[in-house]
């Protein structure tokens, strides 16, 4: 029985503190409301904990233990070379705590509230925020719901010790001698090549026809030809049918070109897609609009259809990305405030940390001609710029697609080194309005990669300085 659990009131509740929800609070903060936010687990969300942010360390170390193992043509051998896993384990934890701990700060330096518990709508205007041994009640204006997403469990591979989702795959107490990974995604390929990197035999199963939906094919053909350099197999058209555990591992079963095959591994990594946490916390109740799929239906100041309730991230359509959760927090948080802010997806980056890196804003040539545009596109390769001679990078291209009649940038894609830095100022490019000619006429500094930007936006207009075109 709970005692005294007299109404809290906020101005503003967000639920959850993931990418989405702390940028929401902050921000809701910073414009003057009283902000509480409501976590189940550990500050940060799935991104800082056991996505995005671990993940990237863990793509760190293994790029790192590769070069320090490939530097024979730049002159340097090392002997010797060895991989101490739960040192590097410990290294990742280094970098999420630290960045847990930051958020953390600014939460407090911003007067948000920060509340552990689970949180459970009464009403449009009420939660009861529960743990195991107590629950108050908390009153708001509006909400912002910010609950992120959870990996698909599939029936035939039910999550065990060795039958592993994303969270899993960056928790292991030891370096798998074999890793099979079934979805050949973006989360499935990253952490297949990371794998891969740090020694690991990998194979990557995907049922669709090609590895990583979303990226053109001239893009993902240069990935695949890195994972195969890696010893990477990947099978796709596959069917994975189910796994049986050993005493120290898993036997998968899955078909391909009619045959059924069996693969021995220390662990099988699920990575199947994500699913909204728009369940057992009784939205139920608030009438909300929702689509088949979970997701909740907003406006373009992610309202829902009930005024004062607001959702962002991945409970929203869209693809699942932390940056398109922390820019729907921001307006959110000022429309809250009466500001006009709205989205507007336009120019929304997409990239795929994997060997070498993938990124993609705007639209691609395909996307752009059947949205009517006659264009124009420009394409210059790695291997042509001094800097990534530089680097011993040259695989890969930046590829510029303009509209014909006056050069406006509709979208640009990298495959490179650095191509999620780069993307940055492309995606600026065309939320400026920018144009094949300003990208040209910037002045880029060298040696760079930027400046293979700039080259091909000379390409596309017919003009290029270091490359012969007929």
């Amino acid at each position: 029985m709970v005692v005294g659990d007299f109404p809290i009131e906020v101005d503003t509740l967000v639920v959850g503190s993931g990418p989405g929800g702390y940028v929401a609070a902050i921000r809701a903060a910073q414009l003057g409301q009283k902000v509480t936010i409501v976590e189940k687990d550990t500050i940060g969300g799935v991104c800082l904990n056991v996505g995005c942010i671990p993940s990237k360390a863990m793509i760190s170390v293994g790029h790192r233990f590769v070069d320090a193992q490939n530097a024979d043509a730049m002159g340097i051998t090392a002997k010797s070379v060895e991989l101490d896993f739960s040192k590097a384990m410990k290294f990742k934890e280094s970098v999420v705590s630290k960045l847990t701990g930051g958020v953390s700060g600014l939460l407090k330096g911003n007067k948000v509230e920060t509340v552990a518990g689970e949180a459970y709508f009464v009403d449009a205007n009420t939660v009861r925020v529960m743990t195991e041994d107590s629950a108050q009640t908390y009153k708001f204006n509006n909400v912002i719901i910010a609950t992120g997403a959870r990996p698909v469990e599939i029936p035939s591979f039910k999550f065990t010790d060795r039958v592993i989702n994303s969270t899993g795959a960056l928790n292991l107490k030891e370096l798998p001698k074999k890793l099979v990974v079934v979805g050949g995604g973006y989360i499935g390929t990253e952490l297949g090549s990371a794998y891969a990197n740090l020694g690991s035999e990998v194979t990557i199963l995907e049922g669709a026809d090609d590895i990583l939906a979303g990226f053109e094919k001239q893009m993902t053909q240069i990935v695949k030809k890195g994972l195969k350099k890696k010893g990477v197999e990947v099978v796709v058209k596959a069917s994975a049918k189910g796994v049986e555990e050993t005493k120290d591992g898993v036997v998968v079963t899955y078909e391909a070109k009619g045959e059924e095959v069996k693969i021995e591994a220390d662990y099988v990594l699920v990575t199947v897609g994500r699913r909204p946490n728009t369940d057992e916390i009784g939205l139920e109740g608030l009438g909300l609009n929702m689509t088949d799929r979970g997701l909740i239906e907003v406006d373009k100041q992610c309202r829902t259809n009930v005024p004062n309730v607001y959702a962002i991230g991945d409970i929203v359509e869209g693809p699942q990305l932390a940056h398109k959760a922390s820019y729907e927090a921001k307006v959110a948080a000022e429309a809250i405030s009466g500001e006009k802010s709205e989205v507007d997806y336009m120019a929304i980056p997409a990239v795929c940390f994997t060997d070498p890196e993938l990124a993609t804003v705007g639209l691609n040539e395909k996307q752009a001609k059947d949205e009517g545009y006659d264009v124009v596109s420009g394409k210059f390769p790695f291997a042509a710029n001094g800097r990534a001679l530089s680097l011993d990078a040259t695989e890969g291209f930046v590829k510029l697609v303009g509209r014909k009649e006056d050069g406006l940038l509709l979208g640009a894609q990298i495959v490179g080194e650095n191509a999620s830095d780069m993307i940055a100022e492309l995606g600026l490019a065309i939320e400026a309005g920018m144009t094949l000619e300003d990208i040209s006429m910037t002045i880029h500094a060298h040696p760079t990669l930027g400046e293979i930007s700039m080259e091909a936006a000379e390409v596309a207009l017919g003009k290029p300085i270091h490359m012969m075109t007929k």
